[in-house]
């Protein structure tokens, strides 16, 4: 119990010494010019299509009606929007040079849309939020797989008694 505690302790200092030097860090990353940015965003259509399918496939199979599996089909809905929600980023950001972006200070940046249009500067404020999305896509994924995996247990159990 004690070298479990002091290993806790020793990540615990590990973490901290390593994001006291952290720097400004972005919600949504950039990619190099043209190559990274045109394959990643690539990736993130493949994602989508890839989550509609996995979605397709569990009613297809009426695994929904499971708990753990409609835990699942909620991920990939939540994964669908991410995915979306962070193409649109990218694509104002640095493909159609929608959106420029200027830091006042620490605190302060300033959006500055290149139609003047303020709508599309909050859009593109909320959009930024993208972990909004992710996080609870994350959390639904690890819930249905943590559900199967308690329901597989019992079932073998059940099989070995």
């Amino acid at each position: 119990m004690t070298s479990q505690r002091n290993t806790i302790r020793i990540v615990g200092f590990i973490l901290l010494m390593l994001s006291a030097g952290a720097t400004q860090v972005w919600a949504t990353q950039t990619h190099g010019e043209p190559e990274g940015l045109f394959v990643h965003q690539l990736a993130h259509l493949f994602f989508i299509f890839s989550m509609g399918f996995l979605i397709y496939w569990l009613r297809q199979r009426k695994l929904v009606k499971q708990k753990a599996w409609r835990y699942i089909q909620y991920s990939a809905v939540l994964f669908i929007l991410w995915n979306v929600d962070t193409f649109s980023v990218h694509l104002m950001d640095e493909q159609v040079f929608l959106i420029q972006i200027r830091q006042l200070d620490t605190w302060h940046l300033q959006i500055d849309t290149a139609s003047g249009c303020r709508y599309l500067g909050f859009i593109y404020y909320i959009a930024k939020l993208d972990h909004l999305l992710c996080v609870p896509a994350l959390l639904c994924l690890y819930l249905g797989l943590k559900r199967l995996y308690h329901e597989n247990r019992s079932t073998e159990t059940k099989v070995t008694s």
